[in-house]
């Protein structure tokens, strides 16, 4: 579901979130953008902004824990996405958990 946004910038997000390239990725980052970007505070959407300007395989492997993220994205915002992956139906790109 669409959330409408006005904010351009929210807009934009929410577009790169949906089309990182390839399929899981989509799915749990553009879940992620619809369910919070509209109440992020700006320190959290400049930090998924710099995320989402990550190289994809990287990011999911952050994001699935096959690969310790930098100190810079360590924090709260990666462990939200990490949450929010669990929440979404199906194979959560880990293979370790269903």
């Amino acid at each position: 579901m669409r959330l409408p946004m006005a904010d351009p910038r929210l807009e934009k997000l929410r577009y790169r979130a949906w089309r990182r390239g390839f399929r899981e990725a989509d799915l749990v980052l553009g879940g992620f953008a619809d369910a919070n970007l509209a109440t992020m505070n700006p320190d959290e959407l400049e930090t998924f902004e710099v995320l989402l300007d990550q190289v994809d395989n990287d990011l999911w492997s952050w994001i699935v824990g096959q690969a310790e993220a930098p100190p810079a994205f360590q924090g709260p915002l990666l462990e939200q996405i990490r949450a929010f992956r669990f929440k979404l139906p199906g194979p959560h790109g880990d293979h370790t958990r269903a």
